[in-house]
């Protein structure tokens, strides 16, 4: 199978955002650049670099070659030192390389090359010595990474960064025509209920309404009685219902006493009046009809097009009945000759009866669809992305201030600092050699990350130069730095430091059966001056000093909350550096802790797996509370085959809220939720579910920073979802 038929589907999007980032040409540029400069660590970093993502991935069959190349690799930097004199590198090389060089049978003879006097003459050195090995080695390494970039269009960098720039493009015209179809839709709603007040309000008679149904009812009574050959005078005229009762004919049949005025308008309707002799009888027929036109042409005057249409053919129908009149034939007909054509004539005015009554029994149906209001869902998923560079669970997943950029730390150390905008792109890595606990954005120079690890100390790392700064020592008997948090000036942070715990990150029985919680330990809470990283002060921590796991100020740095592994929230006064209440919140440790939109309360979320608002006003006000499943408020669990069982007590942030504090975003087993806050009712009301995760979500973190909301969701796979949201305007 040969290099261009790599299993590429199964690799992730990221490696192949990192093999079109680079080139063969830059690869081997920089391997000579290293290996002229005598920079031995640099090399052997960047061939385990090129080893761990590009070199693992392929096939068994490849790894000889890879070996052989590494090989090849130190000869010729070791030819290099001694060409140049400098036995003194040869002599470091293996110094450092012995461990993994010594049991090697290709390398046994090569311990003596910086102590041969000419080693281009001894016959075991003078090939590699040749000018013709040296330029076939570079060959082979360039012509074997170029095999493995033939890999298909997908691993084009430029291409993917053009379609994705693309893609954002017709995403943000998307983004307008959904606004215009809103904005179009609620003018249109407005529009008809509008219509529908009017229609209330000048409501038609019942027999202008259904005029048109009359006059194809007596449209049919006239065919057939021309069919019949039979011509009758009708007993009142087609449009007799238009006339007062006292100009109606005597010998009109009595209603039903519980006959509707419509039914007796429809009834009159269908009744006609015997043939007269007389001529003039027969002219005074024909001006009611007329008188009949002109009354319908005014009660249509003002309606719409579709009135006018039912007049032109009631007009029609006037004419057809005037000719009809006039002929004046069969007029010798019998009084019973007369009752028996007249009573078929009744029926279609039953039928209509039906009709309108149908018609009125759906109309309250079609009105209430129209009034009635779509319940819209708050929020509309315009995209999903992963983050796949970290292979261990996360513990913080945090945007800066900005919104630009993501900062993500696992519990390996490898910290990452990324962007999503226009692109998913790792702009800084960093590997920590002690465990880190902490993370947390400088607020001014948001370049600048805080991270706080297990060893006592705070280091400040510049994300741009991808270097630290400084790193400060804050107490080596509270080693475990389990948060911080900057002040919205930037002027200094506040640093939680605790002791060791007895209990073990894994030991979940000691917890889950009633032991003593694993923060259960003395903890200190101190000031720092970001400019100078000096100690200004330490906070007083009442009843007695223990771990605080969670901090947060508020807009303008006045107030700072904290929840501790007592189940205390704490809330000081930043300006007088004192606490100025505290209650007690929880059953157990106070995971996590928010301001609320208007800061006049604050949320926390414990270990009882509860949901708290406090007022900050009134020490210890509950003012709601809501239950939580444990997936939202941890510890977390993953279980695998044959009993394995991974667990993790939360660290980062629970819940975070949208731009205007009425929806709030908590971890599950599959992704985040978003629930609906200041609701009516005693429970959480889910509107939206964004899923895409395979293992539990551990930390969550919603930016408002751009036009559309982004979600963050990290799970204990180590993956990192990032959901972009459109909120619907009410």
């Amino acid at each position: 199978q040969s290099a261009s038929e790599l299993p590429v589907q199964k690799l992730p999007r990221a490696f192949f955002l990192f093999l079109g980032s680079l080139s063969v040409d830059k690869i081997v540029d920089q391997l000579q650049q290293f290996v002229q400069s005598y920079d031995l660590a640099a090399l052997r970093d960047y061939w385990s670099y090129l080893d761990r993502r590009l070199f693992s991935r392929l096939e068994d069959v490849y790894r000889p070659t890879v070996n052989k190349l590494k090989t090849s690799l130190f000869r010729y930097y070791l030819v290099h030192t001694v060409q140049s004199g400098r036995n003194d590198k040869a002599q470091e090389f293996f110094l450092k390389q012995a461990s993994e060089l010594q049991n090697q049978a290709e390398w046994k003879d090569w311990f003596v090359l910086p102590f041969l006097p000419a080693p281009d003459s001894n016959p075991t050195f003078a090939t590699y010595f040749s000018r013709q090995w040296a330029d076939t080695f570079i060959v082979s390494l360039h012509n074997f990474l170029s095999v493995l970039f033939q890999l298909p269009v997908i691993l084009n960098f430029e291409a993917e960064c053009h379609r994705s720039s693309l893609i954002q493009e017709e995403n943000e015209s998307l983004r307008h025509k959904l606004f215009a179809l809103q904005a179009e839709s609620s003018r249109m709603k407005k529009e008809e209920l509008e219509v529908e007040e009017a229609v209330v309000h000048h409501k038609l008679p019942a027999y202008v309404a259904n005029m048109d149904r009359l006059g194809d009812s007596e449209l049919d009574m006239t065919c057939s009685q021309r069919s019949t050959a039979h011509s009758l005078q009708s007993r009142g005229g087609f449009l007799s219902s238009f006339l007062s009762q006292s100009k109606k004919g005597p010998s009109r049949p009595a209603q039903p006493s519980g006959a509707s005025p419509t039914q007796q308008h429809a009834a009159s309707l269908g009744k006609k009046e015997p043939a007269n002799h007389q001529s003039a009888k027969g002219k005074e027929g024909a001006v009611t009809c007329k008188d009949g036109k002109s009354h319908f042409s005014g009660l249509a005057a003002g309606e719409s097009s579709s009135l006018q249409q039912r007049q032109k053919r009631l007009q029609e129908h006037g004419k057809e009945r005037r000719e009809l009149l006039s002929k004046g034939t069969f007029q010798g007909q019998s009084a019973e000759k007369k009752m028996d054509i007249s009573t078929p004539e009744t029926e279609p005015c039953s039928e209509l009866q039906a009709d309108q009554a149908e018609t009125s029994a759906k109309m309250p149906t079609s009105g209430t669809e129209a009034v009635g209001v779509r319940q819209e869902q708050p929020f509309i998923v315009l995209s999903q992305e992963e983050y796949g560079e970290h292979h261990s669970s996360i513990m913080y997943c945090r945007v800066d201030c900005s919104g630009r950029r993501v900062a993500s730390l696992d519990v390996d150390g490898v910290i990452k600092v990324w962007t999503f905008n226009p692109i998913m792109q790792t702009k800084a890595s960093s590997i920590s050699k002690s465990p880190l606990l902490s993370l947390e954005w400088a607020t001014k120079r948001d370049r600048l990350l805080l991270l706080g690890s297990g060893v006592g100390t705070v280091r400040l790392y510049d994300t741009e130069a991808k270097k630290n700064l400084c790193e400060i020592s804050i107490d080596e008997d509270m080693p475990r730095i389990l948060s911080l948090a900057c002040s919205p000036s930037g002027a200094s942070f506040v640093c939680s430091a605790a002791a060791q715990s007895p209990i073990s990150h894994m030991d979940f029985s000691a917890v889950s059966s009633g032991g003593k919680s694993m923060n259960q330990v003395p903890g200190k809470l101190l000031l720092w001056d970001t400019k100078t990283m000096k100690q200004q002060l330490q906070f007083s921590l009442e009843p007695e000093p223990i771990a605080i796991n969670c901090t947060a100020f508020n807009h303008n740095g006045n107030l700072l909350v904290t929840g501790a592994a007592d189940g205390i929230v704490r809330l000081f006064d930043m300006q007088q550096h004192e606490c100025a209440m505290s209650w007690k919140a929880h059953e157990g440790e106070v995971y996590s802790v928010e301001f609320s939109y208007d800061e006049n309360t604050v949320y926390s979320i414990g270990e009882d797996g509860k949901f708290i608002q406090w007022n900050i006003h009134k020490s210890g006000l509950k003012v709601s509370e809501y239950g939580l499943p444990s997936e939202a408020t941890g510890p977390f669990v993953l279980s695998g085959y044959s009993g394995y069982k991974q667990v993790q007590f939360p660290r980062g942030r629970l819940f975070a809220f949208d731009s205007e504090g009425n929806y709030m975003l908590t971890c599950s087993a599959t992704g985040g939720v978003i629930f609906k806050l200041n609701g009516e009712d005693k429970v959480l009301e889910s509107c939206l579910s964004l899923g895409g995760h395979r293992a539990p979500v551990v930390t969550v973190d919603w930016s408002t920073a751009m036009d559309c909301g982004t979600c963050l969701t990290a799970s204990m796979d180590g993956k990192i979802k990032l959901t972009t949201l459109l909120a619907q305007k009410s």
